[in-house]
């Protein structure tokens, strides 16, 4: 459904008397297979969002190639616009028309009689739990209101692709769940592809197949949430002990199962250690005949921040 091969854009700024240009993507190159929901992960400014400007052939590439629903995003840029949905981060629902009046005009553009703009308007809007913001002006919806209502616009042509950029920021928690259902079935119902970018470590999880990790205009890798995450040498195991005398013990018994050698802060040492589940209770008795006392043992399952801390040597979160 995507094929993008080496896409690149770059800008010629000025900073003070001199021009200077600016590498806003360096390599976008992957591929994303029909049906699937994939996210294109990275911090704010990596790129996320002029790649997908390209994709979508509202910014034309410096360099590389890109093939979306099958045509090329340079020379058939009208046969992509066709095939896609498009929902941008700032919103595309105006402030003034209502939001039925809104859909409609949108479907109309693509070539729908009005009757059948206002059939798949009403069809959407009841999807998506907006049957009754008809006549309702977007500008008095709630937020997650108005970003749901911009799903709407993207999908009333029936696209077989949509494009979200940052479809969840600025919401609360229950509306961003509530919008992650939807998008999931939009896959479910129509087999759509989706393709969203976004900074949300939590979404990229919990909605994707798969995520392309993006940082300073290039791909880092990709892969499945659980296959990048097994990538990191196992869990992360955390133990407090409960006198610092005995913390030279827990460390050489924490090290003969950890992959790395383990790190001590304060009354803590920590660990990643591979398949915990089946070391733990050896850890634990090793620990009981070594003489120590625990305040507490956890364990964390490696996340989406641990790929990225490990691939670019910074976390995600701290990036925004």
């Amino acid at each position: 459904m995507i094929s993008a091969s080496g896409l690149a854009k770059s800008y010629t700024v000025r900073r003070g008397r001199e021009r200077v240009q600016v590498d806003a993507v360096a390599d976008a190159s992957f591929e994303v297979a029909e049906g699937e929901i994939v996210s294109f992960l990275g911090p704010n400014g990596a790129g996320k969002t002029t790649t997908l400007r390209m994709l979508t052939t509202l910014a034309s590439p410096s360099s590389g190639s890109a093939q979306v629903a099958g045509h090329d995003v340079v020379a058939q840029p009208r046969e992509v616009r066709r095939r896609i949905g498009y929902v941008s981060q700032g919103g595309s629902a105006g402030g003034f028309a209502k939001a039925g009046d809104e859909i409609v005009d949108r479907a109309m553009l693509y070539g729908l009689d009005a009757a059948t703009a206002t059939r798949r308007a009403r069809e959407l809007l009841e999807r998506m739990e907006l049957a009754d913001v008809w006549t309702r002006v977007p500008r008095s919806l709630s937020g997650g209101q108005r970003r749901r209502l911009d799903v709407v616009m993207g999908l009333v042509h029936q696209p077989r692709l949509l494009f979200l950029d940052e479809p969840t920021a600025g919401l609360d928690p229950q509306a961003r769940a509530n919008l992650w259902d939807h998008i999931r079935g939009l896959r479910e119902e129509y087999g759509m592809t989706v393709f969203l970018t976004t900074h949300y470590l939590d979404e990229a999880d919990a909605l994707s197949d798969r995520v392309i990790v993006f940082d300073h205009g290039r791909v880092v890798t990709t892969g499945t949430p659980d296959a990048l995450k097994d990538q990191i040498s196992g869990d992360l195991v955390e133990m407090e002990v409960a006198d610092p005398e005995q913390m030279d013990a827990a460390v050489r018994v924490l090290e003969k199962s950890a992959a790395d050698r383990p790190t001590v802060t304060g009354p803590r040492v920590a660990g990643r250690v591979h398949r915990s589940g089946t070391v733990l209770p050896g850890l634990a008795r090793e620990l009981d005949a070594a003489g120590v006392e625990l305040v507490s043992l956890e364990v964390r399952r490696p996340t989406l921040d641990d790929v990225f801390l490990t691939l670019t040597g910074r976390s995600l979160r701290d990036s925004h």
